[in-house]
């Protein structure tokens, strides 16, 4: 990936939001409308994985700074260690995820949504270890306990909706839910009630634990 990174200009809509019949969105796991930057940092599903999970995320680098680039060269393994004193305490970190939404909500896709990104770790959700195994992660641009744009959960609520449409998905769930105790994101300025009121999916499908 370049250095430097393509921009949406202002006022322009976000990649994603352009209508298409659903067969022409998809191609192989990558979303048509979401800007591509592929990561090598993916592995092959296991043979008769379910695709029926979604995670949200949220990741900033340097953590609390939008709009540097950063975290699409972290996914494509390209972070220049020695920019900021906070990327030594990640140094070599090998990671992805399939989806990242900016501050701006423009859509970036890393990983063949029928691949397996390294999004999630050590976790376990719906009675299954290893959600990376069947999931698709979404990474939100922001900090854990700060609140996130508009434009973030407008783009988010299409893309779940393209997603769902594609996979078979019948849960969603923060990193916080499916690795408790090891991680805290999108954290408590995310507001999941809104997510499901725009959604309208069943409460059945969150975390039991948001009470929505």
């Amino acid at each position: 990936m370049p250095q430097d990174l393509p921009e949406t200009p202002p006022g322009a809509p976000a990649p994603h939001a352009a209508t298409a019949p659903q067969a022409a969105l998809w191609q192989k796991g990558w979303l048509r409308t979401a800007m591509h930057c592929p990561s090598p940092n993916y592995s092959p599903r296991p043979e008769g994985a379910c695709i029926d999970l979604v995670v949200v995320h949220s990741i900033s680098l340097p953590p609390g700074i939008y709009g540097t680039g950063d975290v699409q060269r972290l996914f494509t393994n390209q972070l220049d260690w020695d920019a900021h004193p906070y990327f030594q305490s990640i140094r070599g970190l090998q990671v992805s995820s399939h989806f990242f939404i900016t501050r701006q909500g423009v859509v970036w896709q890393f990983v063949s949504a029928d691949q397996r990104a390294w999004h999630a770790g050590q976790s376990f959700w719906r009675g299954r270890p290893r959600c990376n195994d069947d999931s698709i992660g979404i990474e939100l641009e922001g900090l854990e306990g700060e609140t996130f744009e508009p434009a973030q959960y407008h783009s988010l609520v299409q893309l779940c909706q393209q997603i769902r449409a594609q996979y078979a998905i019948a849960y969603i769930a923060g990193h916080e839910h499916i690795a408790p105790g090891r991680k805290n994101d999108p954290g408590p300025g995310f507001l999941w009630p809104q997510l499901q009121q725009d959604l309208a999916w069943p409460a059945s499908m969150f975390p039991a634990s948001l009470h929505l």
